[in-house]
């Protein structure tokens, strides 16, 4: 009787989900890892355009499953198909896609060429540590070794980077948006704002506005009284809120800045306020000033987080 085995055949990669959340990636590869293995892919080089920063990540199930991007989704299949590789190998690799990749079949749309470095996951207790420090709202980081194979918590940097021969990637919170008035204005904004991920607080004034306005918040005021976003406002000029926006034409701008000054705000305060509020306008609806204020306070972002 024939006693050949029959070959192993490599699990097929499966997309679980479209989520490119930092922390949603970490917590599936956590779970991956908990119930066999798991491998956590990193992007690690730009040659020329690409779809994604530096230091983005994919998370790579044993079974297959994979969720995240390095680039615009033309390599995602192949990055989780060399993670398999990896994991049934026991051993982590470098990747190249796209310009000066072997793969002459995979071609990246922008022209470009990428790096992907791929880590066997031995442990998670690096990953827990960045969705502890993210859970409080605080900034981790990760520094990758390819020579020791190992993954390490870090004060972070500016920005993902190469340091010496270890890769460096940072973690920020998920923008939240505190949101002031009771407009229809500012009920398109949240609705908006939550659909979009972000994190909304609603708040009548300013009480207790310090403690939730940290450097990764979004002050918006979309009052149609000064009085009553006087409060808020001061309590978002006394804060590290990357954006503070405030609803209002040029004319009540005007009126804003006098009414600081006399408060004895100092002019570098005062031009923290983006008014009258949005990336355009004059809008006319509540729909168009609520995609205004998002685009701008997008923007903002990437210019205080680049």
């Amino acid at each position: 009787m024939d006693q050949t085995l029959a070959p192993i055949t490599a699990p097929i990669p499966v997309r679980a989900s479209s989520t490119d959340d930092p922390a949603e990636l970490l917590r599936f590869a956590i779970d991956a890892h908990g119930l066999g293995a798991a491998a956590l892919a990193t992007l690690v080089d730009i040659r020329g355009g690409a779809a994604r920063a530096l230091g983005a990540h994919m998370a790579v199930a044993a079974d297959g499953r994979f969720c995240g991007y390095v680039s615009g989704g033309c390599v995602e299949a192949a990055v989780a198909s060399e993670a398999l590789l990896a994991m049934a190998e026991g051993r982590d690799r470098t990747v190249k896609f796209g310009d000066g990749s072997p793969f002459f079949d995979i071609v990246l749309p922008c022209g470009g060429g990428i790096t992907v470095a791929i880590h066997v996951l031995k442990d998670v207790g690096a990953l827990r540590h960045v969705l502890d420090r993210l859970e409080r709202r605080q900034a981790p980081g990760l520094a990758y070794s390819p020579e020791r194979q190992t993954l390490e918590p870090i004060d972070p940097l500016p920005r993902a980077c190469w340091l010496d021969r270890d890769f460096l990637t940072v973690y920020r919170p998920r923008t939240r948006i505190v949101l002031s008035g009771q407009t229809i204005e500012a009920q398109a904004v949240a609705r908006l704002a939550e659909a979009s991920g972000y994190d909304v607080i609603v708040r009548g004034g300013g009480e207790g506005a310090a403690d939730i306005i940290d450097p990764f918040t979004a002050a918006v005021l979309l009052h149609h009284d000064l009085d009553a976003e006087s409060a808020i406002l001061e309590a978002a000029l006394h804060s590290p809120a990357f954006y503070i926006g405030a609803l209002g034409s040029t004319r009540t701008h005007r009126r804003r800045v006098e009414r600081l000054t006399a408060m004895a705000f100092g002019q570098d305060d005062i031009r923290r306020i983006k008014a009258p509020i949005g990336m355009f306008g004059p809008t006319r609806d509540a729909t168009s000033l609520a995609l205004s204020v998002l685009a701008d306070i997008a923007a903002a972002r990437l210019v205080a987080y680049a």
